[in-house]
């Protein structure tokens, strides 16, 4: 007698009810969009909504609708990819550098489908398209960083060894000048540096010493730099969960960068081109008004502005030592809450030991005194001069907290006086993905093409029907009923590959595409293998229903090995291969998971429900 089990049948139903609920996501097309986020300062607003909408009006670039959604953000949808383009290029030219704007792609699927975790299959660059940037370092910025990091170990040095000086500042010539106090000994001076930067060329006049850095030296630090900003844009992009990401360099000093199936690239564009960091330094006493009136600053000290606005409706001046006491490199781990005590959303910091040890430092001999928390953060800006698109930055310094140190710290800090929860997990995002070793400016942002992912889409679809429709006729014509059955089983295959994989969130590609289709062709093999094992078994003189079940039990070990040997390869490829390779090997290991389960399992129960009820059953079509 041929029976299978009730709750094998309960298990099956289950599986194609969940595999036909989680793959039907993918049958909604997504709408070429635009979206807007504001940065420090700037807001996304009813009224700059109606000044974006009047903006495309007035332009003539049509579109579908525009809505600010939970997350703050504007998402603006066109019906188009030209749409897109001209929509992105105007409101840019509309808001200016306080917003970013960038391409998206925004969802169709109804929200109750999403609250329930549907969601559509991350298709790779090849297939959908993408976001694509190009960005290169800021040559003169990195330079000049140098040129301060190099004038601040120089000061260390003179006052670590006592030797009083009255101002070293970077000057032309890509030189660090160093003029000392009348009556020190300049020919101290020369062996010191000289032990700490022997590459570098010092000259000396009767008070002041140069120090020139080779030409040679600042390309090893370009290109040192280039290095270390793909290691943190790495970093960067892997906080934001992008599955499969692309970073390549580009000549001498730029970065490619591809991030397919991303729905936030408002917020990728900023997050990897932002520079936002923190510098803890201390606060010199004066009048910082008087300082800022009349240019009389002290020697040690700069100007800075902080966020709170004085009687005049300007920023409040602060002088702050020119000496940073620590900043967001020392930085060991850092995330964000809200401080109940103050009331705003707050960043928590952890120091390295260096920076630990300098902050101990510097507030066990400050006790009693103030220290002022600076945001600096690199601000993308696009203006339109002459009807041409000019990119800039701008880089905002803005002294967030200014707090009186009560005892000694160590390398716990807490940072308040950020505007919002959102501002406080970029800021935290940016401190732990490390911060960029020179700042570097988009060049190029374009999708990727659409047009040529929507041609391998629909190609790769069209051959995998015909290659169903082609085994369909031959599993219909040499086996009759059990092909029928197997083409049943091919297609709950597929379902259940796409379901799984729009589940898990994995990315389809061409080399995932050719994943499906081998598993396909195992699936085939296993169905092919238990139909030639039935006809085996009736060709003995068993009965049809004993036929049938032996014609499984025996094919099913054997199909269950094959399939082990495989999957295994899949697991390799998907463990230790990057981008096309680990997607191949992904939907590899899936589709055999599958095929295993369909072949062995949902055929099984299929040939039981047409077969297995007939109590004179003569003879089986196959």
């Amino acid at each position: 007698m041929l029976e299978y089990s009730r709750w094998k049948y309960l298990v099956i139903l289950l599986v194609l009810v969940l595999s036909v609920f989680y793959a039907i996501p993918n049958a909604f097309p997504q709408d070429p969009a635009v979206q807007v986020t504001a940065n420090r300062g700037a807001k996304v607003d009813a009224a700059m909504q109606q000044r974006v909408e009047a903006a495309l009006k007035k332009a003539s670039v049509p579109f579908k609708s525009s809505a600010i959604e939970k997350d703050g953000n504007l998402m603006l949808r066109t019906a188009d990819d030209d749409a897109q383009s001209r929509a992105a290029e105007v409101m840019r030219a509309e808001l200016g550098g306080g917003y970013v704007v960038a391409l998206n792609q925004a969802s169709t699927l109804p929200g109750w489908m999403q609250a329930l975790g549907a969601k559509s299959m991350s298709l790779g660059l090849d297939l959908r398209g993408g976001v694509y940037f190009l960005m290169q370092v800021d040559r003169e910025a990195a330079l000049a960083k140098r040129f301060e990091a190099t004038a601040e170990d120089t000061r260390v040095l003179l006052r670590d060894n006592q030797i009083r000086y009255t101002s070293v500042e970077p000057a032309s010539g890509n030189s660090v000048v160093a003029s000392l106090s009348p009556g020190q000994d300049i020919s101290k001076v020369r062996p010191l540096l000289a032990r700490d930067m022997p590459t570098y060329q010092i000259n000396s006049t009767d008070d002041s010493i140069t120090i020139r850095i080779p030409d040679a030296e600042l390309e090893k630090m370009l290109t040192d730099a280039v290095q270390q900003n793909i290691g943190t844009l790495s970093n960067r992009i892997n906080e934001l969960g992008v599955a499969e990401p692309i970073i390549q360099r580009q000549g001498a000093d730029r970065i490619a960068v591809q991030l397919p199936g991303v729905q936030d690239t408002a917020q990728a564009k900023r997050i990897l081109g932002a520079t936002a960091t923190l510098e803890y330094r201390g606060v010199i006493e004066g009048n910082a008004i008087e300082a800022r009136d009349t240019g009389n600053v002290p020697p040690e000290a700069r100007i800075y502005y902080r966020k709170e606005l004085g009687p005049d409706g300007k920023p409040l001046p602060i002088l702050l030592n020119k000496r940073i006491i620590t900043s967001g490199e020392q930085l060991q781990s850092a995330s964000s809450f809200f401080d109940s005590q103050s009331g705003t959303p707050a960043v928590s910091v952890r120091l390295n030991s260096i920076g630990g040890q300098r902050m101990f430092e510097y507030s066990s001999a400050h006790v009693g005194k103030s220290m002022a928390v600076v945001y600096i953060e690199r601000v993308p800006e696009v203006r339109i001069v002459d009807g041409k698109e000019v990119r800039s930055n701008r880089t905002s310094e803005q002294v967030i907290s200014v707090a009186t140190i009560q005892s000694t710290l160590g390398k716990d800090f807490q940072t308040t006086g950020l505007e919002s929860m959102k501002e406080g997990a970029d800021l935290a995002l940016l401190l732990r993905a490390g911060a960029l070793a020179a700042p570097m400016d988009f060049v190029d942002e374009r999708t990727i093409g659409p047009s040529l992912g929507k041609e391998n889409i629909e190609r790769g679809l069209t051959a995998v029907a015909f290659s169903f429709i082609f085994a369909l006729l031959f599993f219909l014509v040499y086996y009759r009923m059990f092909g029928l059955i197997t083409c049943l089983a091919l297609l709950i295959n597929l379902l259940m590959v796409f379901a799984l994989m729009s589940l898990l969130g994995a990315t389809m590609s061409l080399p995932g595409l050719a994943g499906i289709a081998l598993t396909v062709g195992m699936s085939v093999d296993a169905n092919v293998l238990i139909n030639e094992r039935i006809r085996e078994e009736l060709r003995m003189g068993l009965p049809p229903q004993k036929a049938i079940a032996e014609g499984y039990d025996r094919a099913s070990g054997t199909i269950l090995d094959a399939n082990v040997t495989a999957f295994l390869a899949g697991l390799a490829m998907a463990a230790f291969g990057t981008g096309p390779l680990r997607g191949f090997g992904i939907t590899t290991m899936l589709g055999i998971a599958t095929s295993a389960y369909t072949a062995v399992s949902v055929s099984r129960g299929i040939a039981t429900l047409i077969y297995g009820g007939r109590k004179k059953l003569k003879s089986v079509a196959i």
